[in-house]
């Protein structure tokens, strides 16, 4: 057996460990157990430690991590990338982006200190010399001292005689600093840039309560019968409440407050980078060299692979978002569905949170702090909660109160309801499906294709004359989940191609040889639909099957990737062990037709406006994202519904639309958004930045309860069948009135409808014309 077969082999094997299913060159996927399937995948990834990596003898054990790295995407990623200088050069440039993300550190001539490596990190690495992590330690240390040193420089004067016109937020936009006067220049406008916004908020909240306190003046009092005992307590409680009163904070207190709040933050920000230790830098530089492969490939040492386990096992707790390192930030990158955060519905994907505060205690800058550290803020016992300030995506600041829960489960599971428009459609099923959820999810045991198929049953029990399939915000999951659940829909045919590198697609086919629903049927898609989500979506759309509805695309996530663990790489050395585990992208999917679904995603058929119409959104933002391509396409057809024109079906909605309230406010608060996040440079003057704060403040207004406004026309019901469980539990009840709230504000589902029922209009004006 060659060493090619034999990564073939490895790569064939972590695909049956969470696809359930192994295959052959370029045939069907094979149907066998999955129990037995692990153990050949276990089985063959011994095969590969042995052939692979010999012995290791280095005591060093970062040497190892790096040399199992390497080997690992040299023999597994799907698009491996030789290592000579070109390479160096884009690791040395995500190198130095992530030791000065804001550049906020380093002076340009530091910079160019570390250039003289910039196209030598491939032979460094070959050689196990690390002379870029090594020279760049010192420079970190020297350069946050520095930093720190002009922090306090700055805090110990009036903050609010800062002379800075403007600052530059966008990172990207502004160079380092060339000498160390600019450097203060630039933590001066940032400084200031942080007690301008704080005293904005300061001064607005005490507006508010003065012209909340007058108004209670100038409502007329409301006589009430006390009793004497009553009226002696009131007179008492009063006397106290205004003892404990404290009197109105001056304006100058207010400054003075908050230049203390900014000294505390920053001396908290500081004492956090300084407990960073040489492993954690380490492991920057190892995934600066990963993500040249592709912003999917990381290292986890083995506490994030552990905490990475929690979150994708669900058994979340805390508010129920995952989240991610931007630059000096934290980002929500999604919202677990059931989750405290997706109840509050303020907390949204791409918020960047800038403060944590726990209830009744001050808040916690933390900006520039280690992602577990955040995580480790935000997590609590149910019950307590969590305030985060966070920085939405058009600029704006908020306050986000959430109270931490357990994930409610079964709300991440399948549900139905019935739906109608009288004078429109009626009867109309409606699914939605969260996530793609298995039983090698550890869910229990659950299956959201067999979820779904159940949901299907019910609703052709009531004979309904459509079915509406809602995937937004739906990040993906289980393959095998997705071909059985696209199977309901045709009598049989292939679902999806997964390509490993320099192998044949394996096909992945819907067997079962009858369909389960043979009606008109409608996708709902956003640009937060991903991986699973775009195989259904582009399978259905390219069989004719369905009409895909939603934002310009999906999110265009068409990679696979896979956890290996580095210590099968490394014989011995066990007192150096464990070394972590790499993810590595090691397939790629393509759509029936021979298209990616990587990048481009997959447009709908029509699309509907949304806040993210004009800003580029989902995997083409990210760096080094693997590139668009097609294979040969495979032959599909089915014979169970004929659509009819998407183009007559398109221009019908568009006429809708233009002359929907709600659609054209959608754009124009798209269009609000975008020019916004073009905006980068803010006054510093506090009487402009005020003015500033005020008309973007005014802008947002206009599109308040935007989402919020209740659909007349849309009528609601849970399914009968449903009803019992439902009103079970308590809980239960509370959750569908929301899920239902909810819903009977959505317009997109009302636009939705209509396209649903010209489908069915158009289908029987064929047939009668064909009698």
């Amino acid at each position: 057996m060659d060493a090619s077969k034999r990564t073939d082999d490895i790569a064939r094997g972590e695909t049956i460990l969470l696809y359930e299913t192994s295959a052959s060159n370029g045939i069907k996927a094979n149907d066998m157990k999955w129990k037995g399937l692990i153990l050949v995948g276990l089985l063959l990834s011994s095969i590969f430690v042995w052939a692979v990596y010999p012995t290791g003898d280095s005591k060093d054990k970062e040497s190892l991590i790096m040399d199992a790295v390497l080997n690992y995407l040299d023999a597994l990623h799907f698009n491996p990338l030789d290592i000579n200088d070109d390479f160096s050069e884009q690791a040395f440039d995500n190198y130095i982006e992530s030791i000065d993300p804001g550049k906020r550190f380093l002076l340009q001539s530091e910079i160019d200190q570390l250039s003289i490596y910039r196209d030598k990190i491939d032979d460094q690495i070959k050689l196990k010399q690390f002379d870029l992590f090594e020279a760049s330690l010192e420079l970190i240390e020297n350069s946050r001292a520095r930093a720190k040193k002009i922090y306090k420089e700055i805090v110990a004067n009036d903050l609010a005689e800062i002379d800075e016109s403007f600052v530059e937020l966008d990172r990207d936009k502004r160079p380092f600093a060339s000498n160390e006067a600019e450097l203060k220049d630039l933590w001066e406008q940032l400084i200031k840039h942080d007690y301008n916004n704080r005293l904005k908020s300061e001064l607005k909240e005490k507006e508010d309560e003065m012209a909340e306190e007058k108004d209670n003046l100038t409502k007329p009092d409301q006589p009430k019968m006390l009793n004497v005992e009553d009226a002696e307590k009131a007179l008492n409680m009063e006397d106290a409440e205004k003892e404990e009163d404290d009197e109105p904070k001056t304006e100058a207190e207010i400054r003075a407050d908050i230049t203390d709040k900014i000294k505390d933050s920053y001396k908290d920000w500081f004492k956090r980078l300084n407990q960073d230790k040489r492993s954690d830098r380490f492991e920057t530089f190892v995934n600066t060299i990963t993500h040249v492969f592709d912003p999917h490939t990381d290292y986890y040492n083995p506490k994030e692979k552990a905490d990475f386990d929690i979150r994708m096992g669900g058994k979340l707790e805390g508010i129920g978002a995952r989240l991610q390192t931007d630059g000096d930030y934290t980002k929500v990158s999604s919202i677990i569905p059931g989750g405290p955060a997706w109840k509050g519905k303020e907390l949204t994907v791409d918020d960047l949170i800038t403060a944590v505060t726990q209830k009744g205690e001050e808040p916690v800058d933390i900006t520039g702090m280690r992602l577990d550290d955040v995580v480790s803020k935000i997590r609590g016992k149910k019950g307590t909660v969590v305030i985060l300030t966070v920085k939405k995506v058009d600029g704006t600041m908020a306050d986000v109160e959430i109270e931490r829960d357990e994930v409610i489960i079964d709300e991440g599971f399948a549900r139905s309801l019935q739906l109608d428009i009288p004078d429109v459609i009626e009867n109309v099923g409606y699914i939605k499906l969260p996530r793609f959820y298995s039983s090698f999810e550890k869910d229990d045991g659950n299956s959201c294709a067999k979820d779904v198929a159940r949901e299907i049953e019910k609703l052709k029990a009531l004979n309904v004359n459509g079915v509406i399939l809602d995937l937004r915000n739906n990040g993906g999951g289980s393959l095998q989940d997705v071909v059985e659940m696209s199977g309901l829909f045709i009598e049989d045919g292939p679902i999806v191609q997964v390509k490993p590198r320099n192998k044949p697609a394996y096909v992945y086919e819907d067997e079962d040889d009858s369909s389960r629903y043979n009606g008109p049927l409608i996708v709902m898609v956003n640009q937060f639909s991903a991986s699973a989500s775009e195989i259904l979506a582009a399978a259905l759309q390219d069989y004719e099957r369905a009409v895909i509805v939603g934002s310009t695309s999906t999110f265009g996530k068409g990679t696979v990737q896979r956890f290996v663990d580095l210590d099968r790489a490394v014989r011995d050395q066990n007192d150096l062990k464990p070394l972590g585990n790499l993810k590595i992208t090691m397939q790629k999917f393509f759509r029936v037709n021979g298209g990616s679904t990587q990048l481009k995603g997959v447009e709908p058929d029509i699309i509907f406006p949304d806040n993210y119409h004009f800003i580029e959104t989902g995997e083409k933002d990210y760096d080094h994202a693997m590139a668009w391509s097609e294979i040969k396409p495979i032959k599909y057809d089915q014979q169970v519904y004929n659509l009819p024109s998407i183009d007559l079906l398109k221009t019908k909605s568009e006429m809708r639309m233009e002359s929907h309230d709600d659609f054209e406010q959608v754009l124009d608060n798209a269009r609000r958004l975008k020019k916004n996040r073009d905006i980068t440079k803010v006054p510093l003057d506090f009487d402009s930045y005020s003015t500033y704060i005020d008309e973007r403040e005014k802008e947002a207004d206009k599109f308040d309860g935007l989402f919020e406004r209740t659909v007349e026309s849309l009528k609601i019901s849970n399914l009968k069948v449903d009803n019992e469980y439902i009103q079970s539990d308590e809980s239960r009840i509370a959750r569908n009135d929301d899920w239902l709230e909810n819903v009977s504000k959505d317009f997109y589902l009302e636009e939705t409808m209509h396209i649903l029922s010209d489908m069915v209009s158009l289908n029987n004006q064929s047939y009668t014309n064909k009698k």
